[in-house]
């Protein structure tokens, strides 16, 4: 990858980065809790695109050993605090962090949304400082070691959520038809 693609690459990350803060603080900022999760969900698409980007991309190294300071991480337990209100009983969920193992563990939507900022937003602070191999570097190897997880398990979550909102409807007229079938197989099972 040339300088000018890498630059290209580390921007175009950046700006799913950016969005996905931005987009995060507002969802959780809002009054109508009802769009919420169909807009965490689309939020957290988003971004696990950035991140299998990422994934696919060559492994990027850091110049140094160890990563440059670039002050303290974001405080985001107010945000966190609003999407886990927001999303009440919905919040936790039963997260499987290995797909390989039948075993699933509780954990909250709101705190892994809030884990998955923090990795995010620090890679973020490393590309507004210029350096944009670092900022890569730990993009990738925080998507492939910890936030790549979490927004997996937290789309899993969102997804189904909103399946089972706009799937399982009640459909008017429904017990009738139902009865009606029933007897219906009942007089066809009478006459074999």
């Amino acid at each position: 990858m040339t300088d000018s693609e890498l630059e290209d690459f580390g921007q175009q990350i950046a700006d799913a980065s950016e969005a996905f803060l931005l987009g995060l603080r507002a969802i959780s900022s809002e009054d109508d809790g009802g769009s919420a999760v169909p807009l965490l969900l689309l939020e957290v698409s988003q971004l696990l695109l950035a991140g299998a980007r990422l994934g696919a991309q060559r492994d990027f190294q850091p110049e140094s050993q160890y990563q440059p300071d670039v002050g303290p991480d974001p405080d985001l337990d107010a945000m966190r605090l609003r999407l886990a209100d927001k999303l009440g009983e919905l919040d936790t969920y039963a997260h499987n962090i290995e797909p390989y193992d039948p075993d699933t563990v509780p954990a909250q939507i709101s705190d892994d949304l809030t884990l998955i900022a923090t990795d995010i937003a620090n890679g973020l602070r490393h590309f507004r400082a210029g350096n944009v191999e670092e900022a890569l570097w730990w993009w990738q190897f925080s998507y492939l070691a910890s936030w790549g997880n979490n927004a997996c398990g937290v789309l899993t979550a969102l997804h189904s959520i909103v399946a089972h909102a706009r799937l399982d409807l009640d459909i008017e007229g429904e017990e009738e038809l139902v009865e009606e079938a029933e007897a219906v197989l009942d007089v066809a099972g009478d006459g074999l």
